[in-house]
């Protein structure tokens, strides 16, 4: 083309190579008119597309520019320079953009995109958690509403949950709302870990039972786990890890089989990548994130719609425990 903008069929074809082990011929036929309008669409408007990594393969590797898990979002959102940003994930990550981002338009293409780890806390039991262990700081995962980080010293993400514990320089530490990661941070500090009840909606239906099954039936398999899974799958797993800690480990380690203990896109993200891993897929979709499509991103995309706003008293005080997050090495 004059301007040496690839052709668009051109473009396509580069793309499909990224998923054609994952996504077959024909449903790529359905998916790829929507991805091109999405890619002009993203010129046109400055914007970015933020996945994580529980996406489905045609948003994760043709649609985003820049993917990962929690941590790397948030990171990604505090540096770029587009105007506009569409957070291919749930609604506490759309938020967690705006609050690093509060000049920029925030899209998130579904808000009914939720997490059952945000739903299990609000900021009145926070409060409620202080008055109780007076003293204690208060570590807020990132999957939280903005109305709870605002009450909290600090956020995390699963990796660098431990870090963030010992950064403190606390005896003892209020950690929420995951329950599971929060007794894996326990047995990694010497921090005194008091934590909620919360759980991940995908994680906690893991058993190490089902792990041992797969065991006995699959010569040679790797189990990889996420610390929100309960305390005898993490026992069971060969290795602990955020979903970044997780793709590296694969990546690095090319074991001949492995089981993802995670949601299930993230298998076809990563099969995508290692054509020499074999993946063995008794995974658990998120509800809410399969809510993200092809669709409403480029819907979002036209309309600029819906936006994440966040009232500004509270968004001060959440932006700040996440900085401290982004602050810690």
């Amino acid at each position: 083309m004059p301007d040496g903008t690839p052709h668009p069929l051109a473009a396509a074809s580069a793309l499909y190579r990224k998923v054609e082990r994952v996504i077959p011929p024909f449903e790529w036929a359905m998916h790829e008119p929507t991805i091109l309008e999405i890619q002009r669409l993203k010129q046109e408007r400055n914007a970015v597309v933020l996945a994580h990594n529980y996406q489905t393969p045609e948003i994760f590797h043709c649609a985003a520019d820049l993917v990962g898990d929690s941590l790397a979002l948030a990171r990604q959102a505090a540096e770029t320079d587009a105007d506009v940003i569409v957070l291919a994930g749930v609604h506490f990550m759309a938020e967690t953009a705006k609050l690093l981002n509060p000049e920029k338009i925030v899209l998130c293409p579904d808000l009914a995109a939720g997490c059952s780890l945000a739903d299990s806390i609000t900021p009145e039991d926070v409060r409620r958690m202080r008055e109780e262990w007076p003293g204690a700081p208060v570590v807020t995962y990132v999957n939280t509403s903005a109305a709870v980080k605002a009450e909290s010293d600090i956020c995390c993400t699963s990796g660098n949950a431990v870090q963030v514990v010992e950064s403190l320089g606390a005896d003892r530490v209020i950690f929420l709302p995951d329950e599971y990661l929060a007794n894996y941070v326990a047995q990694q500090t010497d921090v005194e870990i008091v934590s909620w009840r919360g759980h991940c909606e995908v994680h906690e239906r893991f058993t190490g039972d089902e792990i041992r099954q797969y065991r006995e039936g699959v010569d040679g398999l790797v189990v990889v786990a996420h610390p929100e899974c309960p305390p005898d799958v993490l026992d069971a797993s060969d290795f602990v890890g955020s979903t970044a800690q997780m793709i590296g480990y694969v990546k690095s380690n090319r074991p001949g089989r492995v089981l993802l203990l995670t949601e299930c896109s993230m298998s076809d993200n990563v099969a995508a990548e290692v054509p020499d891993v074999e993946f063995v897929r008794p995974c658990n979709l998120c509800p809410h994130m399969k809510r993200i499509t092809l669709q409403n991103i480029r819907q979002s995309l036209e309309s600029l719609e819906p936006r994440i706003e966040v009232p500004p008293e509270v968004a001060a005080k959440a932006r700040l425990a996440v900085e401290r997050m982004l602050a810690v090495k």
